[in-house]
């Protein structure tokens, strides 16, 4: 029988890295894709490709790679994307272009071509991280949350066109989260109370739970829908953000 294959993409920094964490426990074998090399060699124990996720031709010579050399690719988290932070209005054609670029086309070369794998055989999980920001219009990341409303809607559409061959497609949206792309945005040490507290004067509400996620939080409810336990769902959105889109 050939080794199960988790594929991550984007799991050398935080969610994608303790999505990697918590996966050693279920899979013998691990792909990791990701385009920060340096990150990516300090992963123990798993297979590592540097790709541009960007390129659709270096996706698709990766994950042939991963079933010919390693095994059969049966899960699939894609967790990479990128922020651009600011008005709409100031946002330049070549910031907008690299949020499509990898948060929406990124996510459709890796998704087409680990699912032309996973219809063959019958089988497979597919879950990407989206954005609580896709559900709620915000300033400063309007061009972010448009590109993950993008992402979501997609997931959406491609879960309705496995579902026939068996496999499921979810996406799992974060709210605040301890990681790079979150405190990037924090412009001093109060950064963390400051988006607990939330701001009404630019229309964002705080973090209902009063803390914000660790990236632990959210693999938890990745391998929950990787699992066997969440066998009926497929083209769901959890939202995992403390409340803080009250349910929207």
């Amino acid at each position: 029988m050939e080794q199960q294959v988790a594929v991550v993409v984007g799991g050398a920094n935080g969610i994608g890295r303790a999505v990697v964490d918590q996966l050693r426990a279920q899979y013998q074998q691990i792909a990791v894709i990701d385009y920060d090399e340096e990150k990516l060699q300090q992963i123990p124990d798993v297979e590592k490709f540097v790709v541009d996720i960007r390129d659709g031709q270096a996706v698709k010579a990766a994950i042939d790679t991963i079933e010919a050399t390693i095994g059969q690719i049966t899960a699939l988290v894609h967790v990479a994307g990128v922020l651009v932070v600011g008005d709409l209005c100031d946002c330049t054609e070549e910031q907008w272009d690299k949020l499509f670029d990898v948060n929406v086309k990124g996510v459709f070369h890796v998704t087409k071509h680990v699912a032309a794998y996973m219809k063959q055989r019958q089988q497979g999980n597919i879950v990407v991280v989206g954005s609580n920001s896709a559900s709620l219009p915000r300033l400063d990341i309007g061009a972010y949350g448009a590109s993950k409303a993008a992402t979501i809607r997609y997931c959406q559409a491609l879960g309705l066109e496995l579902a026939p061959y068996g496999i499921r497609c979810n996406v799992v949206s974060p709210g605040s989260t301890f990681t790079n792309m979150q405190t990037s945005m924090w412009q001093d040490e109060s950064g963390a109370a400051n988006v607990i507290q939330g701001n009404l004067a630019r229309y964002k509400v705080g973090i209902p739970l009063q803390k914000i996620a660790e990236p632990e939080d959210i693999a938890n409810v990745i391998l929950f829908l990787l699992s066997s336990k969440a066998n009926h769902i497929t083209m769901g959105n959890v939202v995992v953000d403390g409340g803080a889109t009250l349910g929207v």
